[in-house]
């Protein structure tokens, strides 16, 4: 069987790597030079911890998974299982994690309650004050900026796979797809993963489609000087994900505001170290598109003094600063919006900010509902 997948971020990657992986043949477009989207604008978290009870679960899950096999036979991607920790400094906070720990899924997720003194014995580099912390055994990261080129490679040294960047596709038809430059790529099935590119070709193919944009803003510092063990979070991720939600999390926002930078910029603080010894630091969230074409100081002094605080020390000079846009589902129970717009043409979009966590589990259960 043939396919072509239209854009190389890592949702289209994936579902290239699927069709790789079961004996077919691949032609990869992308209209930039490499994927620039928030597949290479993230922390590259496997992030296991906050995803909802239910479907959302399963697929971070199954992706974990997925991702372990894959870095041991890619290690390009830079996987490594380092877990996370989400530092409590209060009471309130502290009662959100004990809810979570009493769910049933707690164990399928790895987590646990540590106190101050094993939390530092886990992470050395996590020397400022805190009442305890929520381990989740389960995450894990990649290195965003240079996990999908590795995968590429490794599907081109298979010999059924073509990469042709600079590509911007105009035309999807049954069986066909024709690109800016006169090109009409022949194939049995057609997988569109445009990110959050949702106007032109796309809104042809799904003129209602219900996804909207969400804009981040995001930071690297130059390296640490320590090893930075497990991925951080603080307490204001438990108001972000979805796993945390309930009475605990409730008296928590009635108890305990946000600092106003972080409450008008929806934010929580994640810190995943780089390779290279950097950190990763983020983010923000803004719903209402048009987004603004700057990005804003306020966020990064809060996300340095939060992260200091964390650490114990100042952190490291930031040495870039970006914002990202990602496509997300109106509905947020559901893992990805997944469509056949056309015969043999599947439009796949809106993981939201799930992606690079749940990509390898969409791009499988495509495959299974193709039934490649």
């Amino acid at each position: 069987m043939r396919t072509t997948v239209v854009g190389a971020g890592v949702l289209g990657t994936m579902h290239a790597w699927h069709a790789i992986e079961r004996g077919h043949e691949v032609v990869h477009l992308e209209r930039e030079r490499e994927a620039r989207g928030a597949s290479v604008r993230n922390f590259g978290l496997v992030w296991v911890s906050g995803r909802a009870a239910g479907a959302e679960l399963d697929a971070a899950l199954r992706s974990r998974e997925l991702w372990e096999g894959i870095g041991a036979r890619v290690p390009g991607v830079g996987f490594r299982a380092n877990g996370s920790l989400t530092v409590v400094r209060t009471p309130a906070e502290e009662a959100v994690a004990r809810e979570a720990l009493d769910r049933p899924d707690a164990a399928a997720r790895g987590l646990r309650w540590l106190d101050p003194d094993r939390a530092r014995a886990l992470n050395p580099a996590l020397r400022g004050a805190l009442s305890g912390a929520l381990h989740c055994a389960r995450d894990a990261a990649v290195e965003s900026r240079v996990a999908l080129p590795a995968l590429r490679a490794a599907m081109e040294a298979t010999g059924r796979y073509t990469f042709l960047p600079g590509r911007e596709v105009r035309e999807v038809g049954p069986h066909l797809v024709r690109d800016d430059h006169g090109v009409r790529h022949a194939c049995d099935t057609v997988v569109v993963t445009t990110g959050a590119w949702l106007s032109g070709l796309v809104r042809e193919l799904a003129p209602r489609l219900p996804v909207r944009r969400v804009r981040l803003q995001m930071a690297q510092t130059d390296p640490l000087d320590e090893p930075l063990t497990t991925s951080l979070a603080d307490a204001d991720s438990f108001r972000y994900y979805p796993a945390f939600a309930g009475g605990a999390l409730d008296a928590l926002g009635a108890g305990q505001p946000q600092p106003p930078t972080a409450a008008a910029h929806r934010m929580q603080l994640l810190m995943v170290q780089r390779l290279d010894g950097g950190l990763t630091i983020g983010d923000t969230h803004e719903y209402d598109d048009a987004f603004a074409f700057d990005v804003t100081e306020d966020p990064y002094d809060h996300l340095r003094e939060r992260a200091a605080e964390l650490l114990g020390r100042p952190l490291p000079r930031i040495r870039r600063r970006w914002a990202g846009v990602y496509a997300q589902c109106v509905d947020t129970s559901r893992v990805v919006h997944r469509e056949q717009v056309l015969d043999g043409v599947w439009l796949v979009t809106g993981p939201g900010g799930r992606g690079m966590t749940c990509a390898p589990a969409i791009g499988e259960a495509t495959a299974n509902e193709i039934g490649w």
